[in-house]
């Protein structure tokens, strides 16, 4: 039996390396990518004639943007994240104009209520750790922090059914938005969209007790979305009012498994900061392009700081081998019996057990904040086969290109490959992180 070391040397010196380590570079190194084969071919658009001819197998990425499940994807994930939120900021690309700066804008955190004492961590004026509910003073890095207390005396069962709602929740949310602003504005709740557009992009966090909070970014704009200018009455302060007001203010009705009534609400901790333009940045509220960059990174974490999984829970019995705090098990085995509820049957929580019961998508933005994920990723693959053509001195206009692909499985053979994808990967992460860094002004 060769070990791993000597299986990889063993493949780093097969005939077919040169040709598998080209399509691992394709996919930008891939953990789990996707096997095709079958044919490709170029024609030319007036006579018929094939330009160009490939028949064999290539890797395709997987896409999943989660860092722990695909680092390579997930890099791409947060790029195209970084420059949809950038471009309903900053504006001057993606068909947003730069006048969307002018525009009223703020950096909303909105956050869960409290279902029990959990252990924190503190810092006093002077920075000193302030003693826990437990009585100890926990280290950053303590598994303790955002741990039950008291497990037995904690609302595991409310916790996990405020996170299934929570994306009720956030729609309840924008719509009684629209009102207060309507109302402080003097309007008609009907007449509002004649004369202001509400839009944002937000991302949700998972807390360390496992359970989200909501970063967003909210803009008023005109009527027509970013293009137009926002009404004489439209301010960063009337919109911080109506904010507080809407948060406030919405509630989610549920039910206890008894039956008994729920309400559903936001918490407390609500954070409100005006963003600044890059130009501009020095004082209390949040620069653009920090901005961008912190809703990007969290939308790549999935459940990120917490403990969980990466993957759906099949049985019950899966959650007991977890590699987890007993908080987040207990919240998960919460959310699998509530899940084999009839009441909770429109939940689906057994599909997002592993989600802490969380069943949203991490990053979602309104219709007119800015551009989409699909037209980033169609903008590319255009760039990238003009690209193609010019290499081979043909013109797109006269090109039909024709694929025939047919899928053949996922991964890699074995863990020699793995292994051998996983440096190749590391190596393009490296080179673009240098590449960024040699990009940035001084």
């Amino acid at each position: 039996m060769l070990t791993l070391d000597e299986r990889i040397t063993h493949r780093l010196r097969s005939p077919g390396y040169a040709t598998w380590r080209a399509k691992v570079m394709q996919a930008n190194g891939c953990a789990q990518p996707i096997r095709l084969l079958g044919t490709h071919q170029l024609q030319d658009t007036t006579t018929g004639r094939v330009l160009h001819h490939y028949t064999g197998s290539l890797f395709a990425p997987c896409g999943n943007r989660r860092e722990t499940v695909c680092p390579a994807c997930s890099d791409r994930y947060a790029a195209d994240a970084f420059h949809l939120v950038r471009a309903g900021l900053c504006g001057g690309s993606k068909g947003i104009p730069e006048t969307v700066t002018t525009h009223p804008r703020v950096f909303v955190t909105l956050t869960a209520p409290s279902f029990g004492r959990v252990h924190t961590r503190r810092l006093s004026r002077r920075g000193r750790v302030m003693p826990c509910g437990c009585g100890d003073h926990h280290r950053e890095a303590d598994p303790r922090l955002g741990t039950a207390l008291d497990p037995d005396n904690y609302d595991y069962e409310a916790a996990v059914l405020w996170q299934a709602h929570a994306g009720k929740l956030w729609h309840r949310f924008t719509i009684r938005l629209r009102r207060e602003l309507a109302h402080r504005a003097g309007l008609r709740v009907r007449d509002f969209p004649h004369h202001a557009r509400l839009s944002y992009g937000k991302v949700a966090e998972y807390q360390r007790r496992g359970l989200v909070h909501f970063h967003a970014l909210i803009r008023l704009d005109g009527p027509d979305g970013p293009t137009n200018r926002p009404p004489t009455w439209a301010s960063a302060e009337l919109l911080t009012q109506a904010i507080t007001a809407a948060a406030a203010g919405v509630v989610v009705t549920t039910q206890h498994p008894d039956g008994s009534r729920l309400s559903l609400t936001w918490g407390d901790q609500l954070d409100i900061r005006p963003v600044e333009h890059e130009e501009t940045e020095g004082g209390e509220g949040i620069g653009e392009r920090a901005l961008a960059g912190y809703i990007a990174k969290y939308a790549t974490k999935g459940t990120g700081t917490v403990d969980g999984a990466d993957r759906p829970i099949r049985s019950e019995l899966d959650i007991d081998h977890l590699r987890i705090s007993e908080h987040h098990r207990r919240m998960m085995r919460t959310c699998w019996q509530l899940g084999g509820l009839e009441q909770y049957q429109d939940l689906n929580l057994r599909r997002w057990t592993h989600m802490l019961g969380f069943r949203g998508h991490f990053l979602t933005k309104s219709r007119a904040y800015s551009t989409t994920f699909k037209t980033i990723r169609e903008d590319r693959r255009a760039f990238r086969l003009a690209e193609a053509l010019d290499q081979l001195g043909l013109d797109p206009d006269t090109v039909l290109v024709v694929n025939d692909w047919h899928f053949t499985g996922t991964g890699y053979r074995d863990d020699a490959e793995r292994e051998l994808a996983t440096g190749i990967a590391e190596r393009l992460r490296t080179q673009r992180q240098q590449q960024h860094h040699k990009e940035q002004p001084r």
